[in-house]
């Protein structure tokens, strides 16, 4: 099959590699119908990660089961499904525990960028839709195979309550979704910390009420003037950076909480002079999708919402190289990819 591959820094490529097959009764294969581009992807394309030049590249794709293995019961081939970047078979105790993304049996999907995907643990972890969706729905289904459930957790992890403050850090398309998702939680005022002009006019078409574009010191000052030097009831650090989780800390009102769902990077925390001497906290990590899945594909398919608007750029998989420069240089917020 064809599919991306990376072979060093800012090296990214469409090679002809092994289909997928079923390797366990576990195993389902998936036709991706549409994949996309992950922030975390840009990490080993900037050579911030260490990488096996040729491997597979891609986590987050929806498309239509092509073979399951004879563990898999409740789906077969023609199901149109989304499939969690993170795959869990959902009865181990920790996925009973709502921890998901901690399964003993844990598996990610690693062509998500390509004709064909595996999903090590499909039965737990595959959740399909009543029929082949229309067209126009894919993009907003898509984001529910990492983006949109890893917001949410910042949200989650946050602790973002009604008719409080959420602060979300980071512009790229986790902070947006920690914008909509701090909105539909109900909270009266999120603040989304963003420089570029259309990140924060989606931010605005999500539910953010303020918009703070200062940074460091600066953007610090800013949000506690907008609350009145209190803080904020709640801190979603979309980024990583230890830039971005310094400020997170610093906007947070004592007893607040920090949800942390950016890749960390290089971050020390702020152990005694903050978390310690005023009661922040800190929650988060990578997502349990499967754990949302079910709730945020209700919200999608009702309508009212449209987070497909994310993808502000589309490629055809020959051109996914492209898509990695768009992102790299923040030309795009994400990256549709189409086989």
């Amino acid at each position: 099959m064809r599919a991306t591959t990376i072979h060093g820094t800012r090296d990214i490529r469409v090679s002809d590699v092994p289909d997928p097959t079923i390797e366990v009764p576990t195993d389902a294969v998936v036709r991706v119908v549409a994949g996309c581009i992950c922030g975390s992807d840009l990490w080993p394309y900037r050579g911030e990660n260490a990488i096996t030049p040729g491997d597979t590249i891609g986590h987050e794709c929806v498309g239509v089961v092509e073979e399951v293995g004879s563990a898999v019961t409740s789906f077969r081939p023609g199901d149109f499904v989304v499939v969690p970047f993170d795959h869990c078979d959902n009865t181990c105790p920790h996925c009973l525990a709502g921890a998901q993304s901690g399964c003993v049996n844990l598996g990610f999907t690693a062509s998500g960028q390509a004709e064909y995907t595996r999903v090590t643990q499909a039965e737990g972890s595959l959740v399909k839709t009543d029929g082949m969706p229309d067209e126009g729905l894919i993009p907003s289904l898509l984001t529910l195979a990492d983006v949109f459930p890893t917001g949410w957790h910042a949200a989650v992890s946050a602790g973002v309550r009604e008719g409080g403050t959420a602060v979300v850090v980071g512009d790229g398309a986790v902070g947006l979704f920690g914008v909509l998702s701090a909105s539909l939680m109900g909270a009266e005022r999120v603040i989304a910390m963003s420089r570029h002009q259309p990140r924060q006019e989606l931010a605005r078409a999500f539910g953010a009420t303020d918009i703070v574009a200062e940074r460091d010191q600066e953007g610090v000052d800013a949000v506690l003037e907008l609350t009145d030097g209190v803080g904020a009831d709640a801190v979603l650090e979309c980024v990583g950076t230890n830039q971005s989780m310094n400020t997170a800390f610093r906007i947070a009102r004592p007893g607040a909480r920090v949800g942390m769902v950016g890749v960390p990077h290089g971050v020390d925390l702020p152990l005694y002079p903050i978390m310690f001497r005023k009661n922040v906290a800190l929650a988060g990590g990578m997502a349990p999708t499967r754990k949302y899945l079910p709730e945020l594909l209700d919200r999608v398919l009702e309508g009212g919402i449209d987070p497909g608007r994310v993808f502000d750029l589309t490629v055809p998989l020959d051109e996914v190289a492209d898509g990695y420069r768009a992102m790299d240089e923040r030309r795009a917020i994400k990256v549709l990819v189409q086989p």
